[in-house]
């Protein structure tokens, strides 16, 4: 049982009146009377809620098994009210520890034998396993002095994956580029690749390695198989977990803005006929996926992203190298997603970058700060603010010189902002499907 400030305020005027009857006689019997009424309204609401209703209101929670995440992932919760009184009531949700929310709350009305629905909406910014508590539900009366607690529902358990929620917009995104607009055409040539084109007769000259045995059964004339050359190209997203992807913007990391677009692109690159795979790494490899178009790969990638986390460590370039070498055989799209805070930071891992520029097209990611723009934009007061200005300006033309640096080796870059990496890596690898056309 929990008493409500209406009590204390009823109690209190209570008192007043008593404190009151020792000059009017009127008011002390007043005060008697209102003691009496508030007495038997305390008993009256304490029977009507506690006697012979063990379980008169009950909540059980409804939510997905995955969580998106940095997305908005909604929670509903089902309510019933069994009393044959309207009621009040204050619901308590016991998130997982990670929200460090202990605050939230929600109030609403019930009438007698009613059901509700309570929705609310919370985003996660780690991934991992998040676990829900009881659900608290406080009941109070019309008269409102007393409250009884349910603690109801089950605790639950849900995992949060990199962001998944928004892949059919990407879709979308992804069906209205430039290679479905009027005048960009396939160009068909015979080759011998793996990409089945025709089947044709058979003339003087053909490779008889590709004659179609069946075909040729069926027309009683020899016929033959022509191929196309593949359209489709590997692409892979590397992804550094070293120490500069600990950095955070809006409560999530720089690694785990990466992985949400690897999941992203991953997926826009399969809808465009590419195979897509995923090497993660810091101080050695860790996770390793080859690229693939089957239906299960977006399930191996998704999964294969839900693990990982940063290190302490600067991460090896060298390593990430070797691996590239031992396990990307053919001329493939790399997307390095990293945070090369200076030049130098930068020229140290130069030689490696330019040694896969040789035999793959590389796209290198880094991020701006958005610290160091609200530092250029301001308006200097002192000294100390004139230094920092001065500072912020330097590191953001070094971020333009990498990218100048980068050019020089026949790499490719994007310097993004950490919110909008998804789209604007989306729409940059439709530019370069669009020129490979």
């Amino acid at each position: 049982m929990f008493l409500n400030k209406r009590f204390y305020i009823a109690v209190l005027l209570v008192v007043l009146c008593f404190v009151a009857g020792y000059i009017s006689v009127f008011v002390f019997t007043l005060a008697q009377f209102l003691l009496l009424l508030l007495i038997l309204l305390f008993l009256y609401e304490v029977v009507a809620l506690y006697m012979g209703r063990k379980h008169a209101v009950s909540a059980w929670r409804e939510c997905p098994e995955r969580f998106s995440n940095g997305d908005p992932n909604e929670v509903k919760i089902h309510l019933t009210n069994d009393y044959p009184f309207p009621v009040d009531l204050q619901i308590i949700d016991e998130l997982p520890p990670q929200f460090q929310i202990r605050d939230l709350s929600f109030a609403l009305k019930m009438k007698n034998s009613e059901n509700k629905i309570l929705t609310y909406n919370i985003r996660p910014v780690k991934r991992g396993v998040y676990k829900f508590g009881m659900i608290n539900v406080f009941v109070s009366s019309k008269i409102g002095f007393i409250s009884r607690r349910f603690k109801t529902g089950k605790p639950s358990v849900v995992k949060v994956y990199p962001s998944f929620v928004h892949l059919k917009e990407y879709e979308l995104i992804a069906a209205s580029n430039k290679l479905t607009q009027p005048g960009a055409k396939k160009i068909r040539k015979i080759g011998q690749q793996l990409e089945p084109d025709q089947i044709k007769d058979y003339i003087k000259g053909d490779d008889y390695r590709f004659v179609n045995w069946k075909a040729t059964a069926r027309r009683a004339k020899l016929m033959t198989n022509v191929f196309r050359d593949e359209r489709a190209q590997n692409m892979y997203c590397l992804i550094d977990k070293g120490r500069t992807m600990q950095s955070a913007f809006k409560q999530m990391t720089l690694l785990d803005y990466s992985i949400n677009a690897s999941l992203a692109i991953s997926y826009v690159s399969m809808l465009k006929g590419d195979k897509s795979g995923l090497i993660t790494f810091e101080k050695k490899i860790d996770s390793v996926v080859p690229a693939s178009r089957q239906p299960v790969q977006m399930q191996m990638i998704q999964e294969a992203l839900y693990h990982q986390q940063t290190s302490f460590y600067e991460s090896d370039f060298q390593s990430l190298y070797q691996a590239v070498d031992k396990n990307i055989r053919n001329r493939s799209l790399l997307i390095i997603y990293t945070n090369f805070d200076s030049v130098q930071a930068m020229q140290r891992q130069l030689r490696y970058l330019s040694v896969l520029a040789k035999r793959h097209s590389i796209l290198v990611v880094f991020f701006e700060n958005t610290e160091l723009e609200s530092l250029i934009d301001r308006i200097p007061e002192n000294k100390t603010q004139v230094y920092e200005t001065v500072v912020a300006e330097k590191l953001e033309y070094e971020k333009r010189l990498i990218i100048h640096k980068l050019r020089q080796h026949n790499i490719m870059s994007l310097l993004t902002h950490p919110d909008h990496l998804t789209l604007n890596l989306i729409n940059r690898y439709l530019d370069i499907k669009a020129r490979e056309i």
